[in-house]
């Protein structure tokens, strides 16, 4: 667009350009404006311009800013909004924690394998090198020397760990392969920290909403849960934290700060240090599951919280399963300060993970080529990313509202009030297809009309008309619009 408007109207000409396409149809939910640079160069006008055009339609809810990855469309193409979720509503107090019942139940319905599964916490194995995996399952346990079939069994492979190490290096982070415990899969990393940092009686801070794992942690640790509201896109409130902190003294937090199950949020690097300095002015362990941290869009990886502990505070977990080696079960806790007890603990409930499915993935890290598997898995969960959400805003009905995340390959649907994301969930599955309801998300069972999707699988016709399927029943559970009653 020329420079042919003076003064403010350039870059609201530009932004009421941009939101007739959108209304249009021209551009969908989930597709990516110009960079600043190719809208200056295809339009004639400054940065500027560009930027205060964008925040215009930022503002008006029709786009958001993606960190590192530019700004995209969060409006449906026939002018009904789509956006945010907004903030959780605040809970205070220590919460006893009973999910295990209703989360069994659900996650026990949707295992067999002609289910179609928008619910799954699980993408699709075709998306991983299952084949140089088995290669190097043999190569890496010819290598092993029999002595360390039994003197690797704790603290685990030596080789595996300098891997891990280097990638910690690579980020700016002093983490040596003594600071590694290796574990069965993160969730035992986490569980393993839960339990060196609490005594049961103790109260967690944990986001509003929060992965059903860290509950069912809770619930077996006779833990509390202290529910922190947690914004769809920057994470955890850190004001409501310090509340929390001052009034209840919590032991412990756990959080997800880089693509939040089930959010999807990304807290901004510059949070995340706000929140371990607030964290290591009280003294108060941080549990930082950071599973999906590989899985982001744009050129650069989030830091994790971990980067900015200068005290040992942070208890970093991950793990090979979301983003190399499903079903291998390889993680690992980077513990800080409670190294020597988490690997104490290890050692006295599991021993050690499998020696040689250790050696086979330090065996295909020395050999090469994970790097360039993961740019190519971010690209493939990316364009799934964008295909799930492109549908859910085409089909779903008017008063959705749907979180659009810069990375991982989950989905926040907050449908339509009055909708009963349980009973969604059996609907669904009576035609065979899972979703994850919010309930399962929260220590008091709320999120009633929210669900999680995932964006895992390889998107096919089978998964579009499985939407519209999803989205049909939605509309068939929505209350019927009622007229407004004047108060006259």
């Amino acid at each position: 667009m020329p420079d042919r408007a003076i003064g403010s109207t350039r870059y609201q000409q530009l932004a009421q350009e941009i939101e007739q396409q959108i209304v249009a149809g021209v551009l969908h939910a989930g597709d990516r404006l110009p960079s600043v640079r190719q809208a200056c160069a295809n339009r004639g006008v400054s940065p500027s311009t560009v930027f205060q055009a964008y925040y215009l339609l930022e503002a008006r809810g029709l786009v958001r800013a993606a960190p590192r990855s530019g700004y995209f469309v969060t409006a449906r193409a026939n002018g009904v909004q789509l956006a945010e979720p907004p903030t959780s509503a605040p809970h205070s107090g220590p919460q006893a924690v009973d999910v295990n019942d209703l989360v069994y139940a659900i996650l026990g319905s949707a295992r067999a394998r002609d289910i179609i599964p928008l619910g799954s916490a699980f993408p699709s194995p075709v998306l991983f090198p299952l084949d140089r995996l088995r290669r190097a399952l043999v190569s890496g346990t010819r290598r092993l020397a029999p002595w360390n079939m039994v003197e690797d069994l704790p603290p685990g492979n030596l080789r595996l760990k300098r891997e891990i190490a280097k990638r910690y290096v690579r980020q700016g982070m002093a983490v040596g392969p003594d600071g590694i415990v290796l574990t069965h899969g993160a969730m035992e990393a986490l569980n393993l920290c839960l339990t060196a940092v609490t005594r049961p009686g103790d109260s967690v801070v944990v986001e509003s909403p929060t992965f059903y794992v860290a509950l069912q942690a809770l619930q077996r640790l006779g833990l509390h849960a202290i529910e922190v509201p947690t914004h769809c896109r920057e994470g955890i409130d850190l004001g409501r934290l310090a509340q929390v902190i001052d009034l209840y003294r919590p032991k412990a937090c756990w959080l997800m700060t880089s693509f939040q199950n089930p959010l999807g949020s990304l807290m901004p690097d510059a949070k995340k240090k706000d929140l371990v300095q607030l964290l290591a002015r009280n003294e108060i362990p941080l549990i930082e599951d950071d599973v999906y941290a590989e899985l982001y869009e744009g050129n650069s990886a989030p830091l994790p919280a971990k980067a900015y502990d200068h005290r040992g505070l942070v208890l970093h977990c991950s793990s090979f399963s979301k983003c190399l080696a499903p079903g291998y079960r390889v993680g690992w806790a980077a513990p800080g300060r409670w190294a020597s007890e988490v690997e104490r603990l290890k050692l006295m409930t599991s021993l050690s993970g499998s020696i040689p499915v250790q050696a086979a993935l330090a065996e295909y890290l020395q050999e090469g080529g994970y790097d360039r598997h993961l740019r190519s898995l971010r690209k493939s969960l990316q364009a799934q990313r964008n295909s799930l959400f492109d549908a859910v805003t085409r089909n779903f009905p008017e008063g959705t509202r749907v979180a659009r995340p810069a990375g991982g390959y989950f989905v926040w649907v907050e449908l339509p009030a009055g909708v009963d994301a349980l009973a969604l969930h059996r609907a669904a599955l009576a035609q065979r297809i899972s979703l994850a309801p919010g309930p399962m998300f929260s220590a008091r069972a709320e999120f009633q009309h929210h669900i999680r999707l995932t964006c895992g699988q390889q998107w096919d016709a089978t998964l579009e008309r499985a939407t519209r399927t999803l989205a049909r029943l939605i509309g068939d559970a929505s209350p019927t619009p009622r007229p407004v009653q004047s108060s006259i």
